[in-house]
């Protein structure tokens, strides 16, 4: 695994030996990563060499790590090179799973420096699927796609079909209530998107079509919200995730607990909690 950062740094605070550091992967976060991935498991869209054994590799998989404990436990150990990067490595079964489980192409992996109760440092691992640019499988997305098209009512088949996009009667309902982004405050419809708040997927005929689940945003603050990187409690303040920097979130202009006030919470109880407890990375 390569780590970017300042190679002559890093030797002067580790020493010419390198560094060997106390990491850690959490159970529910690898059952919620084979989640994700299932789709693609079942229904391959990258050019593996024995796709037919997928289906098979899961269930062994999850097998696997329903055995393990709740908090998975290994080091790892620089690897020393020139220049500006850095390499780290482990011997450990632990550390292999990161290897074992991650699909290429779709799976990233983010750290998190932490100090444990005993105010040990601590490197926090986990892994996410993500589809190029999507949170959803293609499959998945082509699925939705054939429903709608099987749909006999044409009135009902429109409907569908544009909310899934964030258009149509539900869009325009959703504007009515919430016509501007509350975090920008921009208002020009042509650059709001009508994002879910439950997502399309998971949302059940009438949830898809309920303007109450979702929130007119800026592309931006859509795109944060749509991948989980930050939600809202029901007191209008940001949730903000701990997989982007505060660097990141700073230079576009979002900090954690801040208030929105014009943020419309009534009636979007009960999804803003789904999308805290589902949707949100923490």
């Amino acid at each position: 695994m390569y780590v970017g950062n300042d190679n002559d740094e890093i030797k002067k605070f580790f020493g010419k030996e390198g560094f060997s550091i106390d990491c850690f992967l959490l159970k529910k976060d690898l059952l919620k990563y084979l989640d994700e991935t299932q789709t693609e498991y079942l229904k391959p869209e990258q050019p593996y060499i024995h796709k037919t054994v997928l289906p098979d590799l899961w269930s062994s998989r999850k097998e696997k790590i329903d055995k393990l404990p709740d908090k998975i436990k290994f080091q790892v150990v620089q690897v020393l090179v020139e220049g500006p990067r850095i390499y780290v490595k482990s011997e450990s079964t632990e550390y292999k799973l990161i290897r074992e489980l991650s699909l290429p192409n779709i799976t990233y992996i983010s750290i998190l420096k932490l100090f444990n109760k005993n105010k040990n440092l601590e490197y926090y691992f986990r892994l996410f699927a993500d589809y190029f640019g999507s949170v959803e499988h293609p499959y998945l997305i082509q699925k939705e796609k054939e429903e709608i098209e099987n749909i006999v009512d044409e009135v009902k088949k429109a409907t569908y079909s544009k909310a899934r996009i964030g258009q149509g009667k539900y869009r325009e309902k959703l504007l009515k209530s919430c016509p501007y982004c509350p975090i920008t405050m921009v208002s020009d419809d042509r650059i709001l998107i009508a994002s879910h708040i439950k997502p399309w997927a998971k949302s059940n005929e009438t949830e898809k079509i309920d303007p109450l689940n979702g929130f007119m945003l800026t592309p931006t603050f859509d795109f944060l919200f749509d991948r989980g990187f930050m939600s809202f409690t029901n007191d209008k303040k940001t949730i903000l995730s701990p997989f982007l920097s505060k660097m990141t979130y700073s230079k576009i202009g979002i900090s954690d607990n801040k208030t929105f006030p014009f943020l419309p919470i009534d009636g979007r109880e009960d999804y803003l909690e789904y999308h805290r407890q589902e949707i949100l990375k923490k």
